[in-house]
């Protein structure tokens, strides 16, 4: 009998090219190279070298250039002073190749190899590398209505104006039978003045008619989205609106708390012409104004006191302010869980006890309890949620543009799926600080969030390439760079004419032999000089290092008091300003990443290099971000999020925000749709 060994096979997904070809591959991050488009695996260069996908620090620049830098600082240890020689005699071969590879060159043009194993292509295009993938599904729901959208759109949903003038149905008594009955006649209901209840009871107030949404809403789902839909309109033309609370026996704070933890409660109260409340176990109707339901409803909430005097005009806010402290305060209210102390709805006795019914079954009430405050509405729809709703209210109202200012916020927490969507940042700015430059235009089924006008870029993780720059022009430099190759030559005149001048072939040799001895000093300084322009690169480190040894992988050796890379003064989590007369980053920022990368944040702290800017950030990450896109501006910098590629999905995830300045932004290619999920 023949035992085979069982064969595993590792999980695989499926992506596919921007020509639809299919290529299968594993679970390891990948990113798509801005030089061919091609899906490959991610190699990181980092500090600590972990698993396979993971490389020790290495560059491009030149070999001489990096040798030079240690012979300049001198072995303190006298055993190491052997190694110290051998990298002089490999400085001196170096030197002399390069005077072999002149001769060959001058002789042999066409017959020059480049055997150094160094990427010697340089060049300044004077952008980043580009991100060359496009997002190519289709939309759930777009701007515009030219796009395709999968969302099933609702019966009657296009015929429905922006705003109502009167309520589909009311609740009129009948004088005749002395009845309360339903009316959907408009014109009565356009010459009747009607009370609204707050959380379903009505009292004889004088007033012949009410609206309750338990009794008014329709029973059709047609109906139901459409008065769910024009519900904001129904309070805004109630003569009143009476808050109908519990029992004051149990307590009446406890009652206002009760009242006020209903998301339906805002639009309500904001909207209506006069309040007025009761307490189901007393007689009395009390009016009040929004600064005494403040005082009485939102007593521990600076938010919704906020928004209180906003709509009462004794402070009042920005538009947008005001319609962010809204979605603030109605997002943290719970859906239909009820307090204790909340009244249940008279005068239906028989269905006392039984859920509002603007609380039930839509997945996404939050935003239709705040759609209200705004010009334009979306059509209620049971089957999206909450960010489905959130994106079609921000794309219907696009002077506000709050999804596009979301994508440039960095969330203490970014959630694994829409990661785009966030409600605090962590650099402190408001939603209406940022100035957007993207927009959106659409969001699939899955909620990522489709964007238009990106300018993006590529971070590079392997490596650091060599890169083409420029320094001042020095004619001193150009001619103290020069003699060190003038060492071999000189040694090699001084031998041939030995033999017939013993005198003047020897004085050349020890000038040679001095030359060699001093060209590590002379080439080290020929390289020095700040850096004026550089072809823009963005590279990134998985770990934390400091300037010099950025600076030495980037450039190659330097000398003198010419830094070639700076600390951000406010562009990252660690940055830390300086306090002197100058605006510059400090270098502190450089041990407190260190630290955190030895802390709960090890293995997810990272190190990004711009050179366009010369600038360093130290961020936190979950994933090394392989593309850069600039979507906004806030504070005088722009806001550059940081994202790692899905490419199964054809999506990209936000890992982080930068400060960085603006400018480097038209060094970026435009690309197109962008989808971030």
């Amino acid at each position: 009998m023949h035992w085979r060994l069982p064969v595993t096979r590792g999980e695989t997904i499926t992506c596919y090219d921007d020509l639809g070809k299919p290529k299968t591959h594993g679970l390891e991050q990948r990113y798509v190279s801005p030089t061919t488009g091609i899906c490959r695996k991610l190699v990181v260069q980092a500090v600590t070298p972990i698993g396979k996908r993971e490389v020790a620090i290495r560059d491009h620049t030149s070999q001489a250039s990096k040798i030079a830098y240690r012979l300049t600082n001198p072995p303190i240890r006298w055993w190491i002073i052997f190694e110290y020689i051998a990298l002089w005699v490999w400085f001196t071969l170096k030197l002399l190749w390069s005077f072999v590879r002149l001769l060959i060159q001058l002789f042999y043009p066409h017959n020059l190899g480049d055997d150094t194993g160094e990427d010697t292509d340089l060049y300044n295009t004077g952008y980043y590398k580009p991100y060359s993938r496009q997002f190519s599904g289709q939309l759930w729901a777009a701007r515009s209505p030219k796009e395709h959208s999968s969302r099933a759109i609702d019966e009657g949903e296009m015929d429905i104006r922006t705003h109502t003038l009167y309520p589909r149905l009311l609740i009129i008594r009948d004088p005749i039978r002395n009845e309360w009955v339903p009316c959907a006649d408009r014109d009565i209901i356009i010459h009747t003045k009607f009370i609204a209840i707050s959380f379903y009871s009505v009292l004889g107030q004088k007033y012949n008619a009410y609206w309750l949404d338990l009794e008014c809403v329709g029973e059709t789902p047609s109906e139901k989205n459409r008065d769910l839909y024009c519900m904001a309109d129904v309070y805004r033309g109630a003569e009143m609106t009476l808050i109908m609370l519990g029992k004051y026996a149990t307590g009446e704070n406890k009652c206002w708390r009760g009242w006020g933890e209903r998301m339906w409660t805002m639009p309500e109260a904001l909207l209506s012409r006069h309040l007025c409340y009761k307490f189901r176990d007393r007689e009395a109707v009390t009016p009040l104004s929004l600064l005494q339901l403040a005082n009485l409803a939102y007593t521990s909430y600076d938010v919704e006191q906020a928004i209180i005097n906003a709509y009462s005009g004794k402070d009042p806010l920005e538009r947008l302010e005001r319609l962010t402290l809204l979605k603030s305060a109605i997002w943290r209210r719970g859906a239909a869980n009820l307090s204790p102390g909340v009244s249940s709805p008279p005068p239906r006795l028989e269905r006392m006890g039984e859920t509002p019914v603007t609380d039930e079954a839509y997945k996404a009430q939050r935003v239709y309890a705040l759609m209200g405050f705004f010009e334009h509405r979306i059509h209620p729809n049971r089957l999206e949620d909450n960010l489905h709703a959130l994106v079609r209210l921000s794309m219907a109202n696009d002077n506000d543009r709050i999804v596009e200012r979301m994508v440039s916020m960095l969330p203490s927490t970014i959630t694994n799926e829409a990661c785009w969507y966030s409600d605090n940042d962590i650099y402190d700015a408001k939603l209406w600080d940022i100035l957007p430059e993207i927009q959106v235009a659409g969001i699939t089924e899955n909620g990522a969030l489709v964007v238009d006008g990106c300018r993006a870029a590529a971070i590079r993780w392997k490596d650091f390439p060599d890169v083409a720059h420029m320094t001042p022009y020095s004619l001193r430099r150009k001619i103290i760079g020069f003699i060190p190759y003038l060492s071999w030559p000189t040694i090699f005149i001084g031998i041939s004419i030995y033999t017939i001048h013993h005198v003047e072939g020897i004085a050349l040799i020890v000038i040679g032999v001095v030359l060699l001895i001093i060209s590590p000093r002379l080439f080290v300084f020929s390289q020095s000089g700040r850096i004026v322009e550089a072809q823009p690169w963005f590279i990134g480190v998985k770990g934390v290092i400091s300037i010099g040894e950025a600076e030495r992988h980037l450039y190659g050796a330097a000398s003198g008091h010419f830094p070639r890379m700076y600390f951000t003064p406010s562009g990252s989590q660690f940055s830390v300003p300086e306090q002197g007369t100058q605006r510059g980053g400090s270098p502190t920022q450089y041990g407190n990443a260190k630290q955190a990368d030895s802390g709960p944040d090890a293995g997810h702290i990272y190190t990004l290099i711009d050179t366009c800017s010369s600038t360093m950030y130290y961020f936190r990450a979950e994933r090394p971000p392989t593309v850069c896109i600039f979507a906004g501006r806030e504070g005088g910098l722009g806001r550059f999020v940081l994202c790692s590629e899905r490419c199964n999905i054809n999506e990209l995830h936000k890992e982080s925000v930068l400060r960085m300045p603006m400018e480097i932004s038209d060094s970026m290619e435009l690309c197109g749709w962008i989808a971030l999920g």
